[in-house]
Parts: structure tokens; C-alpha cells; sequence
């Protein structure tokens, strides 16, 4: 049978990106396929405001680069595009805590913190992180808060997947001996979320994608797969059709092998709807198992005018506030304050109409600071989100609905919550050290539910078909050569951003797959052996 590549990967992220260089490196024919668009330095909107170039809704033609999912039990925030989450995300790579590699339904399989060091070390090269330089205002009443609780020592400056250099000045590639694109050091405008517009920020259009590509791999964006058949031989039939044109026509390709790199929400999307026609042998363990990082984000806007809170990277400072917790202070440039629209004072209460009486309460108690915090001062000259995340776990369930799309339930475990003690407690001082006031995602101020960053699982790890959907090297269970390499594959609550930690499991998944040239040996010698018996 003749096919038109080795593998065919879906998704463009942080899995999808190691995958499409290391099989590239490998000798394999590769093609990634993404649903967003391509996106240059020029493209990026100046501020959130621009929501076409911003936000990710086809139905109202806007092709952004972020995407914001609400479900019963959580509202996600995502990205699309040419490179994944890593146009829109805080640029933060720290490495997770012991309790990340000792629970979840991976824990037994293998030494996971002994056999991801060396992936860990790949990944942090590779992305070109380094601690942040630089502390802002909104950084240094972080560490002055850490000093206070006596914790000065867990305060840290985060490796970052950011280009230092010369404030403005370009340089050929500093990273991989000229083979990839010029950067230009970071200047601190704190638009790290809505795309950098300066060069410095290092998506992975800039390292892994670059790199494939320049050994052969193609990429297909604004089109989405619809449809992976396996066929009687052994390979994989995949049907593709724009997404961003409502009459683009279907494509089918043939490919030995597939990759599933959409993340959580188009991956365990895919996965749930190929289960119940196309690959019936999928485990019933998609789309259970689904993680939010236990993670909540507030805001809050000081009432200090001399200080600037946008200044800085997206993610410059972040503090171990015990064992199992963690947060980070991140930014937006100045001028990008649409998220105001969609934030109401931090409430309390049991039910939503309790948690509504406290917020009408909060605004009538102090109608005129409140009015500053949302017409006069720059919201995001003014206003820090605190990102706190937990490796304690949480789990919820996606299922898809009568009509196609997802719906959330309930896990066998601890659903997530935005109504977090530890979290509260936090947000109160960061409050207090720089005279702010606290604001929340709607949601989570009138009906309790968590906004996450960093939604995780639906396609976990286990021993066999009923404890997980992949093994241990991102094998599906049931199927040859289709792997899950992504989000969905974390089978714990990391308690720190993802995206290292995905990068490093693709490593190590990729180290697995033999050269394609072993592969042909093989298969010769099989063909033969067969028919010498025969």
C-alpha cells in the first residue's frame, strides 16, 4: 500500500512539535496538522481588545490565538495555532515537586522523576529557558510578601522560554548554531499572552517546528482532522476540512502511524468521537481523569497609581507556598484590559445567590474605589492575576453530548474548586502588600466555578485498557502505532505550569521510535521470514 506520509500528527503544541522534529530526525515523512492559523511577529494584536486577532471563535470569523471553553464544572483556557498553547502562554518552565511523579494512575509504571531528568534537561535547552533577569513592581511585592510569611528562601525566578539579549537588538539564532530564525532580546512589555510582537519570546515555530521543517516536515494549518480509520492493512485513514472556511472540501490521507497532539480539549474531543465508530477499541478511560492543576485566577488591581504592574514577562516571579501550593504573579501589557469585562469581586457563599449578595455587597460598600479599579485606572497597568496551582488531586470527566460537543462530570475523585482556603488566604495579602482589590472570572464568583490554564488528562496513563488510554510510552491500548502525546496524557496534577513537563514526556516518548531505516530492516526480515516458512 502506498502512503502519503509515516506519520500524520494532529496539533501543533508542545507534543506535537517534539514529535513532528524527532521523527523528522529519524527519517520519517511527517506532516502536522493544525486547526489554527500561522502566525508571524506582524500578526499579533498590540492588545487584547483586538479580540478577531485575539480570541479563537470560527463561527464569528476570529482566528486568534486563544480560546476560552466554559463547561459545567470549569471554564478552560486554551491556544491554537502554529505552535499551540505556546503563542498565548506565560512562557514558564519550572519543574514539578515529588508528588507529581508518585500519584495519578501512572505512578507504578515506571521511576518517572529518575526517567524524566535527562528529557527535563532536553526540554529546557531545546526551548531556550533561562531564570528571569529582571524583577518588576508586581514581582517585588511578591517577594516581599514571601519575606514576610518567612518563606523568602521559596521564592524564585522562573526559567522562562524567553530571548534576553540586548534589549531590542537582533542577533542570528543563539540557540542552535545558526539553523534557527534571528531573535531579538525581550524589552519587558509584559504582552507575552497575546503574542509577542518583539521576536523574543521562544514559541515552538522558533525552535522544534523550525527545525522539523527544515528537515522536511510540512504543516498544514487551519484544517482539522474530522476522522482516523484504521484500515485492514496497517495504515491509518485520516480525514481532514478547514477550519476556518465553512465550505473547504475533505481531504483523506494515508499514514502509517498517528499522533494525537490537539490537546485535552481536540484531542479527548476526537478520541471520544472516534471511540464510538472508527476505533471501537479505544479504552473506556477517555475522557476520564480529567485535571484542572487545582488552579484558581484572581486578580487584583492596586489603587496605587505610581505603580505599573504590567511591566515585566508574563510570568517573572513565582513562590512554593508550601509543600503541595505554588503561585505566580502574571501580567498583561499595558492597554490589554479586556479581561475586565468578564471579572466581578472576589465572593464568598455556599450557593450563587449568596456568592451574588456578596458581590453587590462588595461594589455598594465602596462604590468609588471599585469605580476606579474598572473605568480610571489601566486594568492592566494596575492589576496582577495570581495564578495558584496544587498538585493535590482533583478530577472531572468529559463526555461527549447528543449534539457532538463536550460536557463535564464528575470523576471517582475530588471535583475542582475555585473556593480554595490556601488560595483566599493568599490573595488577601498579596491584596494588603499592594493596596488592591480582588476580582475573579465571572464564573467563579457567582457559581464557583474555576477558570484553569492548564487543563490536563482524558487520556491517561495505566497498566492496561481498563486502568488508561496510553502505556507508558504513549502507546494507545488496542492500536499499533497511534500514540497520545499532549495534555491529555498527564496523569497527575503537576502543581506548576504543564508545558516542560509535556515536553519532556514527548522526548522520552520519541526516544522509543526507531530510526526508520531499523524499521525497514525489520520489515524485510519479517517479509521474508514469512515466506521462507510458507
Amino acid at each position: 500500500m502506498e502512503y502519503d506520509y509515516d506519520y500524520i500528527i494532529i496539533g501543533s503544541g508542545f507534543g506535537g512539535s517534539v514529535s513532528a522534529l524527532r521523527l523528522s530526525e529519524k527519517g520519517y515523512k511527517v506532516l502536522v496538522v493544525e486547526k489554527g492559523k500561522w502566525f508571524k511577529v506582524k500578526d499579533f494584536p498590540k492588545t487584547n481588545w483586538n479580540l478577531k486577532k485575539w480570541l479563537w471563535i470560527p463561527a464569528l470569523k476570529f482566528f486568534g490565538i486563544m480560546k476560552l471553553s466554559v463547561f459545567r464544572h470549569v471554564a478552560v483556557i486554551s491556544g491554537t495555532g502554529v505552535g499551540g498553547g505556546s503563542l498565548v502562554y506565560a512562557n514558564t518552565l519550572p519543574v514539578p515537586k515529588k508528588a507529581f511523579y508518585t500519584s495519578g494512575s501512572w505512578r507504578q509504571l515506571e521511576d518517572w522523576e529518575e526517567d524524566l531528568k535527562p528529557h527535563y534537561q532536553t526540554a529546557l535547552k531545546m526551548l531556550g529557558a533561562v531564570p528571569n533577569p529582571r524583577l518588576f513592581d508586581a514581582d517585588k511585592a511578591l517577594e516581599k510578601m514571601a519575606e514576610d510569611m518567612g518563606r523568602k528562601e521559596h521564592f524564585e525566578h522562573p526559567h522562562v522560554a524567553v530571548y534576553f539579549g540586548k534589549e531590542g537588538e537582533t542577533k542570528e539564532d543563539p540557540y542552535f548554531g545558526g539553523k534557527g530564525p534571528d531573535r531579538t532580546g525581550c524589552n519587558f512589555c509584559g504582552g507575552c499572552m497575546t503574542g509577542c510582537r518583539y521576536n523574543a519570546k521562544n514559541t515552538l515555530d522558533k525552535n522544534y517546528l523550525w527545525l522539523a521543517q527544515e528537515l522536511g516536515a510540512k504543516i498544514l494549518a487551519e484544517n482539522e482532522v474530522t476522522d482516523v480509520k484504521k484500515l485492514a492493512s496497517e495504515a491509518y485513514e485520516v480525514t481532514l476540512k478547514s477550519s476556518t472556511s465553512y465550505f473547504g472540501k475533505t481531504k483523506k490521507l494515508r499514514s502509517k502511524g498517528v499522533i494525537f497532539s490537539g490537546g485535552v480539549l481536540g484531542t479527548v474531543k476526537l478520541l471520544l468521537k472516534l471511540k464510538q465508530k472508527s476505533l471501537p477499541k479505544l479504552s473506556d478511560k477517555v475522557g476520564d481523569e480529567i485535571r484542572t492543576n487545582n488552579e484558581t485566577l484572581i486578580s487584583v488591581s492596586t489603587a496605587d497609581r505610581k505603580k505599573d504592574l504590567s511591566k515585566g514577562v508574563a510570568i517573572g516571579s513565582l513562590l512554593h507556598t508550601d509543600d503541595n501550593s505554588h503561585l505566580e504573579v502574571v501580567r498583561y501589557s499595558r492597554g490589554s484590559g479586556f479581561w475586565k469585562l468578564l471579572h466581578l469581586p472576589m465572593a464568598t457563599g455556599k450557593t450563587p445567590p449568596q456568592r451574588i449578595l456578596n458581590v453587590i455587597s462588595q461594589l455598594i460598600s465602596s462604590p468609588v474605589s471599585w469605580f476606579k479599579t474598572y473605568f480610571i485606572n489601566g486594568w492592566s497597568k494596575s492589576t496582577a492575576v495570581l495564578l495558584f496551582m496544587q498538585s493535590i488531586d482533583s478530577t472531572i470527566k468529559l463526555k461527549r453530548n447528543f449534539f457532538g460537543s463536550m460536557s463535564s462530570g464528575i470523576s471517582s475523585g475530588e471535583k475542582p474548586t475555585s473556593d480554595i482556603p490556601a488560595s483566599k488566604d493568599l490573595t488577601k495579602r498579596y491584596s494588603k502588600a499592594i493596596n488592591g482589590k480582588a476580582t475573579s472570572f465571572v464564573l467563579e464568583s457567582i457559581a464557583g466555578i474555576p477558570t484553569t490554564a492548564h487543563i490536563l488528562g482524558g487520556a491517561v496513563m495505566g497498566k492496561n485498557a481498563s486502568e488508561g488510554v496510553i502505556n507508558s510510552r504513549n502507546e494507545v491500548f488496542g492500536y499499533e502505532n497511534l500514540y497520545v502525546i499532549d495534555g491529555s496524557m498527564i496523569s497527575a496534577n503537576p502543581g506548576v505550569n504543564p508545558s516542560l513537563s509535556i515536553t519532556a514526556i514527548a522526548e522520552r516518548a520519541m526516544s522509543f521510535i526507531p530510526q526508520k531505516n531499523e524499521v525497514s530492516k525489520m520489515a524485510f526480515l519479517k517479509h521474508h521470514s514469512e515466506k521462507i516458512k510458507g
